[in-house]
């Protein structure tokens, strides 16, 4: 087998940084920053909607969802994702990057907006009408991994790849970071204007009117960056690698290319009919070729997404309750609504800024230099000895004098998901399968890592409950508690580590070298 690439694709692979690949960043960035800030921004506001929503008179606490409202809130957008990723993966594939990007992002801006102006008086008709913008959000949402990971991989050079893609979803850490900090400036600025008794004082007075707007405005402003870069998403031409391996048009690569690396660049249209004919280049998604070349890798990508992904959205969900127990949010009754919220967002705040965002940025600095696989077996492990650190001695650090202690831990869970599978899983799937289905199997592989994250979310709503039925939150049964849930997410993630072994390096690899696209028989 002789190794033909296209002068198009090697101008591409040893291209020096320049700015259209920060432009590239930025525009699939943006989309992460809102998807990060619209599904994370839903469990800053959950406690408020139950306030409002389910108010309880002559109840010792504050109105809370129901079980079922609770995990339809916080669920749905993650069904809607798991739909998104798997359709748009696969129509990214089919009608090119480019044309679908775009409609992505209007799903995404229209479906926040809406999510903030849910229609109705009543707290079903509220909560339904909720439901079903998060799910179409989520959808929107769904589309931008495969399609920004797709795009980003196809635009970068293979020095700086790994580093590309993941600056892109670690744009993620600060739409994270940025729902927590607007949360805290609106629940600051709606406290100083409308003070309010705490709920044990008066619990009716105790949640402002006012607070029905609070919620709407968090949940719609997700929306204002994601409609900023649309204009500049259009402008963006379809990527050489689409062009040319499966649209077949190596005039209009070539073409693309030459404006955007201010280079001159031959069209050879001879070299992609020869490399068309290759029947490496034409096996289909459910074909016997493709298991065989990509079936392991297919499984590692989706095996290990979802057992991370189980991991990073339990913890997400509980986290509050985690730092209910450890004394950072008081309890509820000693709480206005709005100060609530101000607690709530303030603790993921100090999370985000201690451990997510600095773990993001460690991937993209070192992933190039160490490789992903690396990456990925150091996170998993070290998520597996925190997990197990904090949950083996659970008890210990629930004590006021450990607070700080068990802050650190947790914290550094979070910063080796961040440096490790969270960020490795998203950039692998875009770089080893064939340019004709990569969008697809990215979906595939994402779409695995959101079944993982709607097991976390909403089997860990339930097994973290408390072991007695009596200390249980309203409306759930007993569960297993906090201590045995963290036990279980510890084996996960050493489940995680050793299904990594089935996921090839593609450090400083063209994309064709991984996926074979680039072999020709020699005759």
């Amino acid at each position: 087998m002789a190794k033909e690439q296209l002068e198009v694709l090697n101008a591409l692979d040893v291209a020096k940084t320049q700015w259209y690949h920060f432009t590239a960043i930025i525009i699939a960035g943006m989309g992460f920053f809102t998807d990060a800030y619209d599904l994370f921004c839903i469990s800053l506001v959950t406690k408020l909607l139950g306030r409002i929503y389910y108010h309880v008179d002559g109840a010792a606490k504050p109105g809370s969802l129901p079980p079922n409202v609770a995990a339809a809130v916080n669920g749905v957008a993650l069904v809607g994702t798991l739909a998104g990723q798997l359709f748009f993966g696969w129509l990214g594939d089919k009608l090119g990057r480019k044309r679908v990007y775009g409609l992505t992002l209007m799903l995404m801006v229209l479906c926040s907006v809406c999510s903030g102006l849910s229609l109705g008086r009543d707290a079903k008709a509220v909560m339904s009408t909720l439901c079903f913008f998060r799910f179409w959000l989520g959808f929107g949402i769904g589309g931008d991994y495969p399609l920004s990971a797709t795009i980003m991989s196809e635009y970068a050079s293979k020095k700086t790849r790994g580093a590309f893609i993941a600056a892109v979803f670690a744009m993620q850490g600060f739409g994270i970071l940025a729902g927590g900090i607007f949360a805290i400036i609106m629940s600051s600025v709606f406290e100083a204007k409308y003070s309010a008794p705490a709920y044990q004082v008066d619990p009716i007075a105790s949640t402002i009117p006012q607070a029905d707007y609070l919620w709407r405005i968090i949940v719609m402003v997700g929306a204002l960056p994601a409609a900023l870069t649309y204009y500049w998403r259009m402008k963006m031409p379809e990527t050489a690698r689409y062009t040319a391996l499966v649209a077949k048009n190596a005039k209009q690569a070539a073409s693309d290319m030459s404006k955007v690396l201010q280079v001159d660049i031959e069209a050879e249209t001879q070299k992609i009919e020869k490399l068309d004919g290759q029947p490496a280049n034409s096996f289909g998604l459910f074909s016997s070729k493709f298991l065989r070349r990509h079936g392991l890798h297919l499984l590692g990508t989706a095996s290990t997404w979802f057992l991370l992904d189980i991991a990073f959205y339990s913890q997400n969900l509980f986290q509050k309750d985690i730092f209910s127990a450890i004394g950072w949010i008081p309890p509820a009754k000693t709480m206005n609504a709005v100060q609530e919220v101000y607690r709530i967002a303030r603790a993921q705040t100090l999370i985000a800024l201690c451990s997510t965002v600095p773990g993001y940025w460690f991937t993209v600095a070192f992933i190039d230099k160490i490789g992903r696989f690396a990456i990925q077996l150091m996170g998993f492990f070290f998520m597996t000895v925190f997990m197990f650190a904090i949950a083996i001695p659970y008890k210990h650090w629930t004590h006021s004098e450990n607070r700080i202690g068990f802050v650190v831990m947790y914290s550094f869970t979070f910063f080796f998901a961040n440096f490790g599978p969270n960020a490795t899983t998203f950039v692998v799937p875009a770089e080893i399968f064939p340019a004709r289905l990569r969008s697809t199997c990215h979906g595939i592989s994402a779409a695995s890592g959101k079944l993982g994250a709607i097991v976390g979310a909403f089997g860990f709503l339930y097994l973290a409950q408390n072991q007695d039925q009596a200390k249980a939150d309203a409306g759930y049964p007993a569960g297993i508690g906090v201590r045995n849930s963290l036990l279980v997410l510890g084996v996960v993630n050493l489940l995680g580590l050793l299904f990594t072994f089935l996921v090839p390096e593609s450090k400083g690899k063209s994309l064709e070298e991984m996926s074979g696209e680039n072999e020709v028989d020699e005759q």
